[in-house]
Parts: C-alpha cells; sequence; structure tokens
C-alpha cells in the first residue's frame, strides 16, 4: 500500500509501505494492504511505519527515528488520517 504523511510544512514520507501502526484518539490501530476504508482523528503519539525500504528526504530525515532496518518511527501531536484503494494519507501535526 501507499503511505503518505503531510505536515504543513512539507510532505513528510510517501512510498510503498508493508503497514502503519497510529495512535488514533479511542487507541491505536494498524493498518495493512487491502484494509476497508477509514478516516479516522489521531492523537499524540507515535506513526510507526513498516516498509522493505525506505527513501526519506534530506529535509525531513531527522524527524523519523530508526528502530531497525524494516521500522520508522514519527512522533505526532495530532492528525487525521484517510485509507481508501490500498492509499493511506496521514495529515499530521
Amino acid at each position: 500500500m501507499i503511505l503518505e504523511i503531510v505536515s504543513p510544512e512539507a510532505t513528510l514520507f510517501k512510498g510503498e509501505v508493508t503497514s502503519v501502526t497510529l495512535p488514533g484518539v479511542d487507541g491505536s490501530f494498524q493498518l495493512l494492504n487491502n484494509h476497508a476504508p477509514i478516516v479516522s482523528i489521531l492523537k499524540q503519539g507515535t506513526v510507526t511505519i513498516t516498509a522493505n525500504s525506505f527513501n526519506f528526504e534530506k529535509e525531513v530525515a531527522g524527524q523519523f527515528t530508526k528502530v531497525n532496518d524494516q521500522n520508522f518511527t514519527l512522533e505526532i501531536t495530532s492528525g487525521t488520517i484517510e485509507m481508501k484503494d490500498n492509499k493511506v494519507i496521514v495529515l499530521a501535526d
């Protein structure tokens, strides 16, 4: 699936991922390939991205924390997520 994380300042990430775990207002949840369409509000917490490879722009790479070769995390204060047709868009603050 395609994940795009956008902040007011820039596009932080766009690429093919295996899964993404997000801090929902009712608890953390994970999205995988072919997940049903969803729109949700996010609270302060950690977004965990799992992928086979990562390509970060130099300007935003410092905002991500490497867990291991296939997992990176990003701290957010709030946001909104939409998943539809195997594309996840995260609007993050």
